[in-house]
């Protein structure tokens, strides 16, 4: 009699074995759509890309002077140059931590890259969501620091990308910028963002990029101007290197976002370039 109790139970649990193996199985099948871009960077604004575990990434920024600096400066090439070094390593696959070393005021950036939701290719996750953090510290020997504090700056943004084919990727991403200290004419510590992005491919290794920032806070004076970026990248399965105009001569977001004075429009831009190179573990 026990034998066909335990036979009963058996046949009456078998179906829902079924079913939990058909939920699995769906989600087996259901694959991630491959990154929006193949940079975590795009020009001056952070992508939604996130590297595999164990990934190393080696960045090298480099931004010349301004094109109408002056005819001594053979458009930019000899004025003062900024430079950023920095490496990102991934502990996970959904969060990377890195810092960098700034040239211009000695900024030192602690940042970090949270993976929320992934694109899919059945379309189910229409998008990507990524969330972008950093701390940074002016490392300067100025007086006017009289805090340790008042070195202190901080920015957050949240990407929101979407591979719509192979050639075409686009990214969202509204910000918020935080100075400790900032000038008596700004009025304000914090100001919010929003930046707009684009890739196109036009051969395997080949895409045109885009990069606009448009600062939505407003001060009592000293309003930044917009940040706009336009050149070619190109690409490996290892390294990316990108090649562009633009009028940010920052290389942390927020010092572009809260103190860019340089109008794309009048002539204030400038020749620079990425390098990155991705090492595996």
């Amino acid at each position: 009699m026990k034998n066909y109790i335990k036979i009963l139970l058996i046949l009456l649990f078998l179906p829902f074995v079924a079913l939990a193996q058909e939920i699995d199985s769906t989600k087996v099948k259901e694959k991630l759509e491959r990154p929006a871009f193949e940079s975590a960077t795009l020009i001056d604004n952070p992508t939604n890309v996130l590297f595999n575990k164990n990934t190393l990434e080696i960045q090298m920024a480099h931004r010349f002077g301004l094109i109408n600096g002056g005819t001594q400066d053979l458009a930019g090439f000899w004025a003062p140059s900024n430079i950023r070094i920095g490496v990102s390593y991934a502990i996970h696959d959904r969060l990377t931590i890195g810092f960098g070393t700034t040239k211009f005021d000695l900024l030192q950036d602690f940042n970090w890259k949270v993976g929320i939701f992934n694109q899919t290719r059945s379309n189910s996750m229409p998008i990507s969501v990524s969330y972008y953090g950093n701390f940074t510290v002016d490392a300067r020997k100025d007086n006017e620091f009289y805090h340790i504090q008042d070195r202190y700056s901080f920015f957050n943004e949240i990407i929101i990308a979407k591979r719509f084919s192979p050639e075409v990727s686009l990214q969202l991403a509204p910000s918020i910028s935080h100075y400790n200290k900032v000038t008596s004419t700004m009025g304000a510590n914090d100001l919010i963002a929003i930046a707009f992005g684009g890739r196109f491919k036009v051969s395997p290794q080949t895409a045109l990029i885009v990069d606009y920032t448009q600062p939505v806070t407003t001060f009592s004076q000293d309003n930044p101007k917009p940040g706009l970026s336009v050149g070619v990248e190109f690409s490996t399965s290892a390294h990316t290197f990108q090649l562009f105009a633009t009028n940010y001569n920052g290389l942390v977001p927020q010092k572009n976002i809260m103190f860019n004075t340089n109008d794309f429009f009048k002539g204030d831009f400038l020749i620079g370039f990425n390098i990155t190179r991705n090492y595996s573990f």
